[in-house]
């Protein structure tokens, strides 16, 4: 590519002698990782270039999923986000092909046909492989973009695309390709089809959306694969359409086909991906995200896919400012400009001073003095990639019966051992450890793990083995103050032993599901059951509908022991409907059930990633709320619409800003007006909305409760005030009447009394 590219992500300067990683836990993610009983992997370069620390990933992780259905994407990276620490980007991208798999070895997929069976490594179910044999040919015969910044790394001789400034020797893992691994939105054709992009900078998110190759079509250079299989490592095509209609193979390679093709790859035809925020983490810490939460993606599995061979891949883009990273290209290699950043006169004195960008530079930072100090810098890792990838998991067609319902997936992350045992993994937990869904909504139960776990890993039960159970835990013993209202409380967190069958009910499950979920079955029929031992590696409870509301706290007797940590979940069911997403500067949309509520936040509309959530009560349930909380709405007479809840309180800080609420309203929309109180229920307010065809549109900046008033006796109170203004224009006029003739007066006077005592006789 003659032009200089700058369409890439840019990472961050690491020392060399730090590893910073970034592993997927929920769906489980592999790190090279496949069966091993060694707790480092056997081969780093089995299939793609993680970067990160060799104990990492889990052996296992296969599961299937049901369209439409909400998974919760959980990892962990070692450096920051959105901190000013550094730059980040995380990217999430799932493919699908019939021959993605796991495979049966760690060793690397081969380059070399005749070592596969059949000739044909696409197919040989021995190797792990996820972009395929032609990819990686089209890659490494691809003259690789020279627009690109290297700094001082040594690229002679590596002319192609298999050649970047982290990988300048062109090290090969399965057949992926280094330079679509590190720079996004990569500029030739991709298999990855773009799920998110979080970044620190959102004010990329349009380009990134409008380069996607979800709805951009690539373009390349290229042979057919008969061709390309013969100049493999003899000829390099070019990168752009004006030199590839030129270019002819040399007359020393023998073929009937001379000139390549500039192709055009079809964008991929679906949605742009979604782009956010990231969240906050702090850097050199690889855990859980602010306020302890894990760092997670909620992905709703596109509904009209359909495949039993797919794979899920995060990749984590870091850098900082030594350099501006977006602006900086192969004009800067060897000559990073450091004079005006770091306060010299000029390029000379900077570089006198060891100001230079290149590898472990010694710098003077005393002017004066003999004192010398060596930064270790690697240029390769100044500005930096890495990744992980799901094992293999299938997307499947719903069941008739569930054509319309919402699903939650619920899992188990983690793998059996201490902490230091099973790091940079984590120990066992549920995923999502804290879910929420509502009343009608269905949770598809899922797990998987391992026999071959290191042996001496700390546990319960058979050595080296996972396994997971889910039991109620024991009763409630102090109040939670995060219990949704008026709803039950079961089991609590404090205890660790499990509630009475006969005094608990599980989400309102049948007794054989509760069964089910104790016993793992089916597991070996009356096999070593305490312990879960003759139970198998995989468990599958097919989506079940959730019927009682309320909080549940559960958890894993087998994984319940001080040594590690103990297993434990919750699940709050709530009666009314409700959603939850971040939203940040992007602005979005929440809405509940078709015509039920809806809430629009425009792009700017917001100053950070917030989590937004929107809820409905019935009128019964707002008044029961209303009585709870001591409060009271005395405006109207009765209420014309559901109440709607939206968290948080202090929603928008910009002044003049404000987001669209609409909302159903229950009654026709004569004489309704729209009242606003906090999340407690207190300060109600009349707020002036745009009110038609039975919905109310409101123009709000807070949360809180949002709810439709009517005057019920609205007709009434008109017309006795239109009757008292006849009544007393008529007295009025008669008072004159009966001044001008007295005489009449006393007519009235006597027919009144006789109607006194006519009405008197008959009561």
């Amino acid at each position: 590519m003659k032009r200089i590219h700058l369409s890439s992500f840019i990472m961050l300067i690491i020392l060399d002698i730090v590893s910073c990683d970034i592993y997927l836990h929920n769906p489980r993610g592999s790190n090279n990782r496949l069966d091993e009983q060694t707790r480092e992997r056997a081969n780093g370069n089995n299939n793609f270039d993680s970067q990160n620390n060799e104990r990492g990933g889990y052996n296992v992780g296969s599961l299937f999923y049901y369209q439409g259905s909400t998974l919760s994407v959980e990892w962990t990276n070692q450096h920051s986000c959105n901190n000013p620490n550094s730059n980040c980007e995380l990217i999430l991208q799932y493919m699908c092909d019939d021959n993605i798999r796991d495979g049966v070895t760690t060793q690397t997929i081969p380059t070399n046909r005749a070592q596969c069976e059949n000739y044909n490594c696409d197919s040989d179910r021995r190797y792990r492989m996820h972009e395929n044999y032609a990819y990686y040919q089209a890659c490494s015969q691809r003259e690789r973009n020279k627009g690109l910044f290297t700094a001082d790394q040594n690229m002679k001789n590596q002319e192609t695309a298999k050649s970047t400034r982290q990988n300048p020797q062109g090290t090969r893992r399965g057949y992926e390709c280094p330079e679509e691994r590190d720079y996004y939105p990569y500029w030739h054709y991709s298999p990855w089809v773009d799920i998110a992009v979080m970044t620190n900078d959102v004010s990329r998110c349009h380009y990134y959306k409008n380069e996607s190759q979800n709805v951009k079509s690539r373009w390349g250079c290229v042979f057919p694969l008969v061709v390309m299989e013969k100049i493999f490592n003899k000829v390099v095509l070019p990168n752009d359409k004006e030199d590839c209609e030129k270019y002819e193979l040399p007359k020393t390679i023998e073929s009937d086909i001379r000139k390549p093709e500039w192709k055009e790859f079809p964008a991929h035809g679906v949605s742009a991906p979604d782009c956010r925020e990231t969240e906050y983490t702090r850097d050199n810490h690889l855990g859980n995200g602010y306020g302890g939460h894990p760092n997670m993606y909620n992905w709703t599995i596109p509904g009209n896919l359909e495949h039993e061979s797919c794979v899920l891949r995060i990749r984590y883009n870091i850098s900082t400012n030594d350099y501006p990273s977006w602006s900086t290209n192969a004009s800067s290699n060897g000559k990073v400009p450091m004079a005006e950043k770091f306060g010299f006169g000029n390029e000379t004195q900077a570089t006198a001073r060891g100001y230079t960008f290149k590898n472990n530079p010694v710098v003077k930072i005393f002017s004066g003095l003999n004192f010398d100090l060596r930064l270790a810098i690697n240029t390769a890792q100044f500005g930096r990639v890495f990744q992980d990838r799901s094992h293999t998991f299938a997307v499947r067609k719903r069941p008739d019966n569930l054509a319309d319902a919402t699903i939650h997936n619920l899992n188990v992350r983690g793998k059996r051992g201490n902490i230091v045992q099973v790091y940079p993994g984590v120990e066992y937990d549920f995923v999502p450890n804290d879910l929420e869904i509502g009343v009608g909504d269905y949770v598809h139960i899922q797990w998987t793990g391992s026999n071959t776990n290191p042996n001496n890993n700390d546990g319960q039960g058979l050595a080296g083995t996972d396994r997971s159970n889910i039991v109620l835990l024991g009763s409630q013993v102090y109040p939670e103050g995060d219990s949704n209202s008026n709803a039950e409380v079961y089991g609590h967190f404090g205890v660790n032993y499990p509630m009475k069958a006969e005094n608990s009910t599980l989400l309102g499950l049948s007794p054989e599901d509760a069964l089910t979920l104790a016993f793992v079955n089916p597991g070996q029929f009356r096999g070593e059951v305490s312990e879960l031992d003759d139970a198998g590696t995989y468990f599958n409870l097919p989506p079940r509908k959730v019927t009682q509301k309320g909080t549940y706290h559960y958890m894993c007797t087998r994984n319940n022991n001080f040594s590690n940590r103990d297993q434990k979940g919750k699940v709050v069911v709530n009666s009314g409907s409700y959603t939850t997403d971040a939203i940040g500067k992007m602005g979005g949309t929440l809405s509940l059930e078709p015509g039920i509520a809806k809430m629009v936040i425009e792009e700017n509309t917001l100053e950070s990633l917030t989590q937004i959530r929107i809820e409905k009560l019935s009128i019964d349930e707002g008044k029961q709320a209303l009585k709870k909380a001591n409060r009271d709405l005395t405006e109207g007479d009765d209420f014309a619409s559901d109440f709607f809840i939206i968290n948080p309180d202090n929603l928008i800080s910009g002044e003049g800003k404000t987001f669209t609420l609409e909302l159903k309203l229950s009654d026709d929309s004569d004489g309704v007006d729209i009242y606003h109180a906090s999340t407690d229920y207190s300060g109600w307010s009349k707020i002036s909305a745009n009110i038609g065809d039975g919905v109310a549109r409101v123009q709000a900046s807070s949360g809180g409760v949002y709810v439709a008033r009517k005057e019920t006796n609205v007709g009434m109170i008109v017309g006795i005030v239109v009757g008292c203004v006849v009544v007393i224009a008529i007295i009025i006029g008669s008072v004159f009447y009966f001044r001008r003739n007295p005489s009449k007066w006393q007519a009235v006077r006597t027919t009144c009394r006789n109607a006194k005592r006519s009405t008197h006789s008959k009561v």
